[in-house]
C-alpha cells in the first residue's frame, strides 16, 4: 500500500500561483498513473488532473485546462500540480491519488485506490 502526502497548499490572491507536491512512500508509483482531485465545502470531490505512468499523457478538467499543469518525477516518487492564474473558485482541499492498476489512466474517483490527506488551497478575491 502506498502512502501519499500532499504539501504546498496555502492562501493566495486571485491571479497568483501555487505548486502542490505529492510525495509517495511505501512502494514506487513508477508504474501507476497519478491524479489530483479537489473538494470544496459542500461539494463533491471532483477530478482536476491526471498523468500517465510515464508522464506522456495528461488529462485536465475543463475548469483548469490552460492554467494547471500536472507533472511527475518517478525518481523522486513525487507528483506535482502547478497552479497558475488561480481563481476564488479554485478554493478547495486538494488530494492526490494513485491509480488502482498498473499502466491505467482513469479520471474517475473509482479508478484510484490510494489517497493522501489533502492540502488546503484558498484563493482570495
Amino acid at each position: 500500500q502506498v502512502q501519499l502526502v500532499e504539501s504546498g497548499g496555502g492562501l493566495v490572491q486571485a491571479g497568483g500561483s501555487l505548486r502542490l507536491s505529492c510525495a509517495a512512500s511505501g512502494r514506487t508509483i513508477t508504474w501507476y498513473a497519478m491524479g489530483w482531485f479537489r473538494q470544496a465545502p459542500g461539494k463533491e470531490r471532483e477530478f482536476v488532473a491526471a498523468i500517465s505512468w510515464r508522464g506522456v499523457n495528461t488529462y485536465y478538467a475543463d475548469s483548469v485546462k490552460g492554467r494547471f499543469t500536472i507533472s511527475r518525477d518517478n525518481a523522486k516518487n513525487t507528483v506535482y500540480l502547478q497552479m497558475n492564474s488561480l481563481k476564488p473558485e479554485d478554493t478547495a482541499v486538494y488530494y492526490c491519488a494513485a491509480e488502482k492498476v498498473k499502466y491505467g489512466l482513469g479520471t474517475n474517483i473509482a479508478d484510484f485506490a490510494s489517497w493522501g490527506q489533502g492540502t488546503q488551497v484558498t484563493v482570495s478575491s
